[in-house]
């Protein structure tokens, strides 16, 4: 009798479930009318057709806009030379790197430099890998299908970040010349090397939850010991000390030292970058004029989150207009792939032109692409030039690139001002190029988010 009771409990679960799918699914009318509202017009064939042998952006390239964008600009910051960061993530990192970089050549006049990106990167995973492991530990009450322990497992390392990093990495381990640490196949190729990394610290994270907190301490630094073998490895040893010489543009010899990766920091740049440098952000799906905070969104465990005064893009352009007029690079990060042509190197909402393609329309606005996870900031780059009209108005800018200089205009990529409001959402400016009212704005106590906030996307 019970097994029958329990049996036609299970039926009428099915049955209900059968019923509730068949009210809120595709019946065969609906199936009959849905297939009715396609007419296989002879354009809608063709369209089927090409789609069926190109891809969906060479065939909705607008023939409209074919031609180059005008490549002068008014203002523009003195740099040289384009980075490359391969097949790896670190688009943060070479941009922030590439700030600083443009500032040394520039005070000394230096005919070309690059830092090493893979002496910093080296650091950065090994310090990621330390906040998973104590995050581990600070979490081991929680259980694993808790949305935060969740979000931290599925996000336990990638070589992904954000200016925060660039900032706590280098003011913790300062710098090195490219020839003191140089890239290897697994710096420029990093994907296996984060999936062996990711694999075990989910395996070390298990075991971290179930210690107690003496013993967790204790082991997690024999993990982290793991794992940086696991990184000499792929990446090599960075240098505690090294040699390096400084020539001028004629190639005659100015200096020759033994310098430590701070020391070289020190005499080089010699600022602090976690007090002189202001992160604002244009995000209308928040309050504007607020500063916000991401949880877990660092890359250092006693470093800080990535803080942020939200601003409407009036209020950002001219800081980054001043910045440029006064010869000073910025780290910005925006949606890249949204409307890029790659060959000509520009970013225009008029390159191509979906809507006609499919003869539909997609008239989300920029906040409402940002609560539906349909935009966000995906890549760093650096902000080197604007181009003003007599007004003063900006017209177009350019970011220096980290793809090499056979990628985009001579290793760039040129932005129109439109594309510019929708697109770009962060800019990383010295604090001498913002006004004082904003600066005020950081007086107030940060609103916390989650990890998981559309916001969050590391950039790569």
């Amino acid at each position: 009798m019970k097994k029958m009771f329990l049996t036609a409990l299970l039926m009428a679960g099915v049955l209900g479930a059968s019923a509730q799918s068949k009210d809120g699914g595709i019946s065969e009318d609906m199936l009959s009318r849905i297939r009715q509202g396609y007419t296989a017009t002879p354009e809608q064939k063709a369209v089927k057709n090409a789609l069926a042998s190109n891809s969906m952006a060479t065939l909705a390239i607008n023939a409209d806009n074919l031609t180059m964008i005008d490549t002068h600009f008014s203002h523009r910051v003195t740099t040289h030379g384009i980075t490359d960061q391969q097949g790896s993530g670190r688009c943060w990192l070479f941009t922030g790197l590439n700030v600083l970089r443009a500032k040394m050549i520039s005070k000394y006049d230096l005919p070309s430099f690059e830092f090493s990106q893979n002496y910093n990167s080296f650091y950065d995973l090994l310090e990621k890998s330390n906040l998973f492991l104590q995050a581990m530990i600070d979490n081991r009450d929680l259980p694993l299908e808790d949305r935060k322990v969740d979000w931290l497992m599925k996000n336990a390392i990638g070589d992904g970040g954000q200016f925060t990093g660039v900032s706590n990495l280098i003011m913790k381990y300062g710098v090195v010349p490219k020839s003191a640490m140089p890239e290897t196949f697994q710096s420029n190729n990093t994907s296996q090397m984060a999936n062996i990394l990711r694999l075990k610290l989910r395996e070390f994270g298990l075991e971290l939850r179930e210690l107690k907190p003496t013993k967790a301490a204790e082991r997690k630094e024999e993990m982290l010991t793991e794992i940086y073998s696991i990184l000499v490895k792929c990446l090599g040893v960075p240098p505690t000390e090294f040699e390096w010489a400084r020539y001028d543009k004629e190639g005659n010899l100015v200096s020759k030292k033994i310098y430590t990766p701070k020391s070289f920091y020190e005499e080089y740049i010699g600022e602090d970058l976690e007090k002189n440098y202001i992160m604002v952000m244009n995000d209308p799906s928040r309050e504007y004029n607020k500063v916000y905070e991401i949880e877990y969104d660092r890359h250092v465990y006693d470093g800080e989150n990535w803080l942020y005064i939200n601003l409407p893009i009036e209020r950002i352009k001219p800081m980054a207009i001043a910045s440029i007029k006064d010869n000073t690079a910025m780290y910005f990060s925006c949606d890249v792939g949204k409307f890029i042509d790659r060959t000509k190197g520009t970013l225009d909402i008029a390159n191509f032109d979906y809507a006609s393609l499919f003869n539909t329309s997609f008239p989300m606005d920029k906040k409402q692409r940002i609560q539906t996870f349909s935009s966000g900031s995906s890549h760093a780059m650096t902000l080197i030039a604007v181009d003003l009209d007599e007004h003063g108005v900006a017209k177009k800018w350019m970011v220096e690139n980290s793809w090499g200089v056979s990628s985009g205009y001579e290793g760039n990529l040129i932005m129109t001002d439109e594309w510019f409001n929708e697109y770009m959402f962060r800019v990383v400016l010295e604090r001498k190029y913002v006004p004082e009212d904003i600066l005020r704005l950081l007086e107030q106590e940060p609103i916390l988010l989650p990890a998981w906030d559309p916001m969050f996307a590391p950039e790569e």
